[in-house]
């Protein structure tokens, strides 16, 4: 978060994203690491500070599971890298700019 805090990158965020960030973040189990008032702050953080684009409407079935082919509109319409961990989405890298999160970081590095 530092180094995109710093300029490194942008940040690129949608209302679906945040939201689904905002339910995620409720989850008992995040409770006991984040309490609501910090996850409201890094939300609000994320809304004041990254790019908020607009959800793409248009979306092919891309991943194994449907419920990730917003992440890849989403980048895609932003022509941006998707940095995720999850390997149904990884599994489209060939086709589309997808990096787990080390990959992307190595790039930063790499410039």
């Amino acid at each position: 978060m530092s180094r995109w805090l710093a300029g490194e990158f942008e940040l690129i965020v949608s209302e679906a994203l945040l939201d689904e960030l905002r339910r995620t973040l409720a989850y008992p189990k995040l409770q006991t690491r984040i309490t609501a008032d910090e996850a409201e702050e890094f939300l609000n953080l994320l809304r004041d500070s990254a790019v908020l684009i607009e959800d793409p409407t248009a979306r092919r079935h891309r991943s194994a599971d449907p419920g990730d082919d917003y992440l890849l509109a989403l980048a895609q319409a932003a022509q941006a890298v998707l940095v995720c961990g999850d390997q149904h989405v990884l599994e489209l890298a060939d086709e589309l700019p997808i990096q787990t999160a080390r990959a992307f970081l190595e790039t930063l590095d790499s410039r």
